[in-house]
């Protein structure tokens, strides 16, 4: 055989089992299958937890054969009606007493393979008959040589690697593969250098690669997943340390402090004081500002922390330099309440041209999908004279025809609500490279922000400015303690009474065109009843629990003029109640609404809770989030909702919400629909090794900025993070 390696085809290899691997499990080269890891290892005598197995899914089950039983009977169906058949069944446990039915029909023979005592792993979807577990007809092999059975060697050892598989490829024919082409694979060579490689104690690339799919002990499978996982981490840092390093030869117009001009003025007449933190991110922000060089900064803070400020304040001090800034929020609702919060919070200054403007005044533009052709036409004019220095909008400003004099600065508010082409489209429009302020409210644990935004300064904003008051949070159990749901629907009455209004959120809008719309389920969703919908509830409330009250609805497929004139309602008080979906998550601003419901609360992630919640306590007047679910004690499910009614924290509450979901997709591989590259490196567990990645790559890039002296290196960068991944990391 011709010399392999790792982008050898499989076919030339495996022959004709190559096709399976491939329509099943997209493995086509040899590097595929090598880097196509084991999800997990069992080892003999230790026993699987059966009873945690879960009904329709694929699993592989390593147990012992407890029992087994046979008998024939009359076949009711088919060709084979009025003949006689046989049912061979057997019980599969371990030694915590979990037991799964194996059962086979028409094929006695198996019975002396299945001897009680014999260990196996046996792979099928996971039924259910007369209250019992069922794997019905699975694939299975014998781990002591049944007769018959082809001859595994991979699982004659005490560690056993149980690989992701198909029903068409079980686990134990990817190990067969992985075992042929490991025997003719010469060594690989290894990319990461000696002298990193000693430093920071890794194995060698080869002996990872054997290690991890045939490990001689947990010693020895421990260092070779660190060593994986070290190529995973050292790869994003390298491609990130590149950007930061390419960014800042970047030339960019500098936008300079001045201490006469419409910062200045604003600063002067804000009624209440900036905070520390909002002082101190205020001149991170100014001095980036002022360099030739773009700013790339991620803003983040908790709900309510003055966030929007800062950001006005930076545009401000653009406009002053004679540029236009950009603000990109994710909905019309959103654009609409900043562009109204700005000409408030500016007055004279946001009215350039009529008679009560304050000297040097810009003018505050609001460009959104909905504008009418007229009103579209002055706003575009506005925007291309420069007589608009602040534009706040949406996805409309992405548009062919929106031309701008000089943008100076984008602000993208909610990043994590783009995809990566909508947030570049705008920043093309800019002559030079502009400067790039990404806000989020959504807390980022500092792994991730190092991982996933690393090629970016980074400022928090942790102090809530005066006279924000506290939310209180609490999980009302609506199956457990209806009485619970009642009292919770009298607390809303209550705080109606006193003046006060209230928010009732549901995960679904409820007419046929929208199911799923506005709905980001929480992990280990099922088929439960569908969620509660906005169009069901409303008129339920109306009729029910809270008659009488002025109840309003809002939800993404409204027309933009009916939402705007919902939200205008209910920030006016004319409102009492508004019933929502998620459209709310994020910048809306009523400070008169003290209490927030939401219904099916186990059906939104953790980190889109503490988001809503944050849309109460904004005034003086204390806040009160009430969390209704289904789910009982004991469940995740709960867990989940406990954990957030138990602090604000929204720290705490994002390494939380990293546990239960795909770190893949923090490194965008649902927005562009690949596969993650995070195979083994955990963005929490892992975060001294990240930190170490990330001090190597700067080391290594101080003198060889394009790894030109490393060729293996950077071909692996470009393997592991390729160049669509690379363009997530740089844009986001």
């Amino acid at each position: 055989m011709t010399e392999i390696d790792l982008t050898t085809p499989l076919q030339k290899v495996i022959g004709n089992g190559a096709k399976l691997l491939a329509d099943s499990l997209n493995l086509h080269t040899v590097g595929d299958l090598v880097y196509h890891f084991p999800r997990r290892y069992e080892e003999r005598g230790e026993h699987t937890d059966i009873r945690s197995l879960e009904m329709d899914t694929e699993v592989t089950v390593f147990g012992q054969v407890k029992r087994v039983s046979s008998r024939t009977f009359v076949q009711q169906r088919g060709k084979t009606a009025g003949k006689r058949g046989s049912l061979l069944e057997v019980v599969v446990g371990d030694d915590s007493g979990g037991e799964l039915s194996v059962t086979f029909f028409n094929q006695p023979w198996r019975e002396s393979q299945l001897r009680p005592g014999r260990w196996g792993l046996f792979s099928g979807k996971v039924g259910r008959f007369q209250s019992k577990l069922q794997l019905n007809q699975p694939d299975y092999i014998l781990l002591d040589g049944a007769e018959g059975e082809e001859s595994v060697e991979e699982f004659a050892g005490a560690i056993i690697p149980v690989y992701p598989a198909t029903a068409k490829v079980p686990t134990w024919r990817i190990a067969a593969a992985v075992r042929t082409v490991l025997d003719v694979l010469p060594p690989t060579p290894d990319p990461v250098p000696g002298t990193v490689r000693a430093k920071r104690k890794l194995s060698s690339l080869d002996k990872a690669l054997r290690e991890i799919h045939r490990p001689e002990s947990r010693e020895s499978l421990h260092f070779a997943r660190r060593r994986l996982k070290w190529d995973e981490a050292f790869a994003l840092q390298l491609t990130l340390v590149q950007r930061k390093h390419r960014a800042a030869d970047w030339p960019a117009r500098a936008r300079p402090l001045r201490d006469d001009g419409l910062l200045a003025t604003f600063d002067g007449q804000l009624p209440y004081e900036l905070t520390r933190g909002q002082r101190d991110v205020g001149n991170e922000i100014a001095a980036d500002l002022a360099r030739p060089h773009p700013m790339h900064r991620l803003l983040q803070g908790e709900v309510g922390s003055g966030k929007t400020v800062c950001a006005l304040r930076a545009m401000l001090q653009v406009v002053d330099a004679g540029g236009q800034a950009a603000m990109l929020a994710p909905t019309e609702v959103l654009a609409a309440q900043h562009h109204r919060n700005v000409i408030d919070l500016l007055g004279g200054m946001a009215r350039a041209g009529e008679l009560d403007a304050a000297p040097d005044a810009t003018r505050v533009a609001l460009l959104t999908g909905s504008l009418g052709a007229v009103a579209k036409r002055k706003v575009l004019e506005e925007i291309g004279s420069g007589a608009a220095g602040i534009i706040v909008g949406t996805h409309a400003l992405l548009y062919e025809g929106v031309t701008f004099k000089d943008l100076g600065l984008i602000v993208v508010d909610e990043q994590h609500r783009f995809g990566v082409e909508q947030r570049d489209a705008l920043r093309a429009k800019a002559d030079q490279p502009p400067h790039v302020l990404v806000m989020t409210a959504t807390p980022i644990p500092r792994t991730v922000a190092m991982t996933v935004f690393g090629d970016l300064e980074t400022s928090v904003l942790s102090q809530l400015p005066n006279g924000r008051s506290p939310i209180a949070s609490h999980v009302v159990p609506a199956t457990d303690k209806p009485a619970f749901l009642d009292r919770a629907w009298r607390r809303i009455r209550e705080e109606v009474a006193a003046g006060h209004q209230a928010y009732i959120v549901c995960p679904r809008i409820g007419d046929a065109k929208s199911d799923g719309e506005d709905l980001a389920l929480a992990p280990g969703d099922d088929d439960r009843r569908a969620p509660l919908a906005v169009l069901d509830v409303a008129p339920q409330l109306a009729e029910g629990p809270l008659h009488g009250l002025r109840i309003g609805i809002l939800h993404g497929r409204l027309p933009a003029d009916e939402k705007d004139a919902v939200m205008r309602s209910f920030s006016a008080g004319d409102l009492d109640v508004l019933v929502a979906t998620t459209v709310i998550e994020v910048g809306v601003d009523v400070p008169n609404s003290t209490v927030m419901m939401i219904l099916d609360a186990d059906r939104f992630g953790v980190s889109q809770l503490h988001q809503l919640r944050g849309r109460v306590g904004r005034g003086s007047a204390a806040g009160l989030c009430l969390l209704v679910t289904e789910s009982v004690e004991g469940t995740p499910a709960r867990a989940r909702l406990d954990a957030v009614a138990s602090t604000t924290d929204g720290f705490k509450l994002a390494e939380l919400d990293l546990e239960q979901r795909r770190e893949g997709d923090v490194l965008g591989a649902t927005q562009s629909g690949r596969r993650s590259h995070l195979k083994l490196l955990s963005l929490l567990r892992d975060a001294e090794l990240i930190g170490d990645a990330r001090a190597e790559a700067f080391e290594l890039l101080e003198d060889d900025r394009e790894l030109t002296r490393h060729p293996g290196l950077a071909a692996t960068v470009t393997q592991l993070v390729d160049e669509e991944r690379a363009e997530y990391l740089e844009k986001g």
